[in-house]
């Protein structure tokens, strides 16, 4: 129970962990159908219409930003929850239910797409900050990378599972096993002890609180920094759905089980990434930069492998990559932002890392579909190049950055005072 794994000594994120991913498994399983369901059932294999069922999925933590929060620094975090979960395992209930009748047609999938992104844009900033009340500050980033390491478990889990069942059965059926999953994550929420859980000073409602958070992250270089190479890579590399539908379909000429297999070996480097990130006390601004590079390249070799075979080991290193990027991105965020912001900081993070799928996502498909998926994945790797120019420039324009050479080696000096170290200096 130590190193990476320090959270669960809490009995109260332990409940949370056991519900939550049982869910996550459910949620995994419906992406894999739902992709497969509108690429080679409702459509003549075009990841055109998939890459819009994510933008529908993802666009409203743009568009409900300001509200998402501000519910999440202001509203009880345990009822919302509650609120929000219920109502995606009520969507998937209502979306298999359909699949199995036989009545579902691809602007069915769009509508609940749709509401779908509209939930979940109020459910991901209140539970990201939710396990801060769970865990406690003092275990808070490691809380963090656990609940990575669970999503990605999951995600090595769910596709291959639902793969299988998409070989023999409707996508329906699958809809249907990741409602029922919702039952162990509202369960969780019933059961956790209240006399355990963290308090927190909600903020006073005020006029102009809605856009506190915009002003506080504007005038955080850092954040802003962190924030505009999460938008980048949000946007054009975390496609994976569409990079690897495409291969299998258009590269590799295969079926729904190679694809969960994929998806699923993929998941296998996103948990190596969390459990890395998970180890770190505090992660720090070059972490991020050394993932995006390391993202990048491997992208550019993802795209060039030849096989099946040799492309699903490339997508290990890549979910290595990204999760490592993705789980530092959210313990730096919140560690280095006040308690009082953080839901509204949260939200700005999600709704960059989410929203910018209406841009991408139909961007990456059309190329996909036009240039053919090799190339969609060359988007992938210039947004993670693009991200290291970012934080570089960060880093020499706030930081002082330096390079030198001393005793025939290349060397570097930073300075140590970070945005967040001085902000929380001049408190009173």
């Amino acid at each position: 129970m130590l190193g990476a794994f320090r959270s669960l000594r809490s009995y109260n994120y332990r409940v949370w962990a056991a519900g939550g991913l049982v869910s996550n498994v459910g949620t995994w399983m419906q992406r894999t159908a739902q992709d497969w369901l509108v690429l080679t059932e409702l459509t003549q294999k075009n990841a055109t219409a998939v890459g819009i069922v994510m933008a529908l999925q993802f666009g409203p933590q743009l568009v409900l930003l300001p509200l998402t929060g501000y519910a999440a620094d202001h509203f009880d975090r345990r009822k919302l929850l509650f609120a929000t979960q219920g109502l995606i395992g009520a969507l998937a209930l209502g979306l298999g239910l359909l699949t199995l009748g036989g009545w579902v047609k691809l602007w069915h999938v769009y509508l609940f797409a749709g509401l779908l992104g509209a939930v979940a844009a109020f459910d991901a900033p209140a539970r990201q900050t939710f396990v801060s009340e769970l865990a406690g500050e003092e275990d808070l980033s490691n809380a963090v990378a656990l609940n990575s390491t669970s999503f990605n478990a999951a995600r090595m889990i769910g596709p291959a599972v639902a793969g299988a069942l998409l070989a023999s059965m409707s996508a329906g059926w699958v809809f249907l096993i990741n409602a029922l999953s919702y039952v162990a994550v509202l369960a969780s929420l019933c059961m956790l002890k209240a006399d355990q859980l963290h308090p927190r000073l909600r903020p006073a409602r005020h006029r102009g609180s809605l856009m506190e958070g915009f002003r506080y992250v504007w005038h955080r270089h850092d954040l802003r920094a962190v924030l505009l190479m999460l938008f980048l890579i949000g946007t054009f590399g975390l496609n994976f759905p569409i990079f690897i539908s495409a291969m299998v379909v258009k590269a590799f000429h295969g079926e729904a089980d190679q694809y969960g297999l994929l998806t699923s070996l993929m998941a296998a480097g996103s948990v190596a990434g969390a459990l890395f990130a998970a180890q770190q006390a505090r992660p720090r601004l070059s972490y991020l930069i050394a993932a995006a590079l390391c993202f990048g390249v491997g992208c550019v070799l993802a795209a060039a492998m030849p096989t099946y075979v040799w492309f699903g080991v490339m997508l290990v290193a890549v979910g290595m990559a990204a999760q490592t990027y993705t789980t530092s991105t959210n313990s730096l965020v919140q560690l280095s932002t006040e308690p009082a912001m953080r839901g509204r900081v949260i939200a700005i993070q999600f709704a960059i890392a989410l929203g910018g799928t209406p841009i991408g996502a139909p961007l990456v498909g059309w190329v996909a579909d036009t240039l053919g998926p090799r190339w969609s994945l060359g988007l992938g790797a210039l947004s993670g190049l693009a991200a290291v120019a970012v934080g570089w420039r960060y880093f020499v324009r706030y930081r002082q950055l330096r390079m030198f050479v001393e005793g025939g080696r290349l060397r570097f000096s930073v300075s140590l005072t970070t945005e967040a170290s001085r902000a929380a200096a001049e408190q009173p």
